[in-house]
């Protein structure tokens, strides 16, 4: 099982944690917002683990994986017979976070019959088991996410207005990733580091200075779950502990066998050719010249192995390394994936 932390010193990073900090030993329903891959449960786990009901149990569901029937009896459990395939009591989340505290992600998701009764809950302590009569109590406390805005789903009718009321004693915003500048490659060489553990590679000897700057780059849409598949990725496909990661491939979906990226790059390169018959008469600017031949040679190169650039490089007769630097002279390496 994965476990993964908290890691990150940028202000708005460490601002968060701080938040979250202050509101634990507040035994109050909590609202997390936050993007997808921003680390919602993770802040869930520091609002249990620092709370008074640390040795109590952390129970976490996820709305959105389940139907409406389905969560229902998953939070508030079900009676023997209350539906066709109910052959024995289910003891639902509620009764088993019981003493501790019950993590809800993507809340706004949860059908507005569910909402209802998680309102009934905070407002009184107490619910019934799907198809049963008896009244249980609840001595559980609510931390709830999601990556919606919780307004805009009130003013669509798609949320209660009146849970949301008693959910936000008070809100944590996490931060998206983007904002957290200083903590990306920070997070990218703890991922390395991990996934080199994984391999039983003896270390990690770090990123290039290009690979860096395509980190540094990168807006990360997914934010942190986005950034740990791709430096994953990275080193499971290096797979060398000698020699640096010297470059990261953003977007696995894209195939090197895509038709209109060669018939873009064969246009290229007949429009290269084209130019060099109009100036090979004289008088011609010879610095001007040599430096579109450069350019033309790389780009047959690239296509000539389907943007694989170690064999592009073989095939000038140059190192990797020079080839990666005549691509960035020629700004190539914005139009073309590492």
């Amino acid at each position: 099982m994965r476990k993964d932390s908290l890691i990150g010193e940028s202000d708005a990073f460490l601002s968060t944690l701080d938040h979250a900090s202050q509101l634990a030993m507040i035994d109050r329903p909590i609202l997390i917002l936050g993007e997808r891959g921003t680390g919602k449960e993770l802040i869930a786990q520091r609002l249990h683990f620092l709370s008074k009901r640390w040795d109590e149990p952390l129970v976490s569901l996820n709305c959105a994986a389940l139907s409406s029937g389905t969560l229902d009896s998953e939070l508030f459990g079900h009676d023997a017979g209350s539906f066709t395939g109910a052959k024995q009591r289910h003891h639902g989340r509620f009764e088993r976070a019981d003493g501790g505290s019950l993590f809800l992600d993507e809340l706004g998701t949860a059908p507005l019959t569910v909402q209802e009764k998680l309102l009934r809950v905070i407002e009184y302590g107490e619910y019934e088991r799907v198809g049963g009569s008896q009244t249980l109590k609840a001595d559980v406390r609510l931390i709830c996410a999601t990556n919606q805005n919780p307004q805009d789903l009130v003013a669509e009718k798609r949320f209660r207005s009146d849970l949301l009321d008693r959910l936000s004693f008070d809100v944590i915003h996490l931060p998206p990733l983007r904002y957290r500048e200083q903590d990306v490659l920070l997070l990218a060489e703890h991922f390395a580091i991990k996934m080199c553990q994984e391999m039983n590679l003896r270390y990690f000897a770090g990123f290039s200075y290009y690979a860096k700057q395509q980190i540094l780059d990168h807006d990360w849409p997914g934010n942190v779950r986005e950034l740990r598949n791709c430096i994953e990725r990275a080193v499971f496909k290096h797979n060398h502990e000698e020699a640096q990661i010297d470059s990261i491939q953003l977007n696995p979906f894209i195939s090197p066998w895509n038709d209109s990226q060669l018939t873009s790059s064969s246009s290229a390169i007949l429009n290269n050719q084209e130019k060099q018959e109009q100036t090979t008469s004289l008088p011609l600017n010879l610095k001007q010249f040599q430096i579109e031949q450069e350019k033309d040679l790389l780009e047959q190169a690239l296509l000539k192995t389907h943007h694989h650039q170690r064999k592009a490089a073989e095939e000038l007769g140059i190192t990797y390394h020079q080839f990666r630097g005549l691509l960035k002279k020629h700004q190539l390496l914005t139009t073309i994936k590492g």
